[in-house]
């Protein structure tokens, strides 16, 4: 049994990995901010936590922590004049500063476990480069340059891997795929023709977090159903 924090497991990707390690038998602390959720596994307890604030407790963690994944994000895809620099910070406080707080308050524990690891979250739209999309993929791009970071410093101790998925359907993206319109639109855009469900990455956030990926850090693994690589 393994003990694996995430922050944002209320909804989406991180609700679908709480359950995932749960079913393999690891406890996970999972943290909400507006949603509030409560389960009824044993293996899962929920706290709350809002990482935007200057300071946040994690005094509910046991001394040992085997793998922590952050989860919040945001998809705000706006023509670029029509972003405020305000704007670009607001998600960075989110997707970068409470990554780097929440990694800096657990570091401790992550260096108790013999097989840490640390996953993180980038987008498709950071190496392809896609239009609307420079307010996520200011701070996503920030997010693949920190997991490099952090793996050279934290080797051989702590591995640090980030996920960089295309569409997905979580409520993050529901705006995008709320019409069977749209819903088909994005999924012909995909090699493989369909969008991504939070089941697909959380599957591969299992996976970086367990000793199956034990030589693995330092990587941005894009799991996009080819959008990245493929012209079909």
């Amino acid at each position: 049994m393994s003990n694996y924090l995430i922050i944002g497991a209320s909804s989406g990707i991180g609700k679908a990995l709480a359950q995932q390690l749960a079913d393999s038998g690891h406890r996970v602390f999972g943290t909400f901010n507006t949603t509030e959720i409560h389960s009824e596994n044993p293996f899962i307890q929920y706290h709350h936590l809002n990482v935007l604030e200057d300071q946040f407790s994690l005094d509910f963690l046991p001394e040992e922590l085997d793998g922590v994944v952050y989860c919040p994000g945001s998809i705000n895809l706006r023509p670029f004049e029509r972003i405020k620099p305000a704007d670009f910070l607001e998600d960075y406080q989110l997707q970068v500063i409470g990554a780097i707080k929440t990694i800096q308050a657990v570091a401790s524990k992550l260096k108790n476990s013999k097989d840490a690891s640390i996953v993180l979250f980038s987008t498709v739209a950071v190496q392809t480069g896609l239009p609307f999309h420079s307010q996520v993929s200011a701070s996503k791009g920030a997010i693949e340059g920190l997991t490099k970071a952090l793996a050279a410093e934290y080797a051989p101790k702590i591995r640090v891997n980030c996920i960089a998925p295309s569409l997905t359907d979580t409520p993050l993206a529901a705006s995008l795929v709320n019409s069977d319109q749209k819903r088909e639109a994005n999924a012909q855009r995909h090699p493989l023709k369909r969008i991504g469900t939070a089941e697909d990455i959380a599957s591969m956030a299992e996976f970086l977090l367990s000793a199956k990926s034990s030589w693995i850090t330092g990587q941005i693994l894009h799991v996009d159903g080819g959008y990245s690589s493929l012209k079909v």
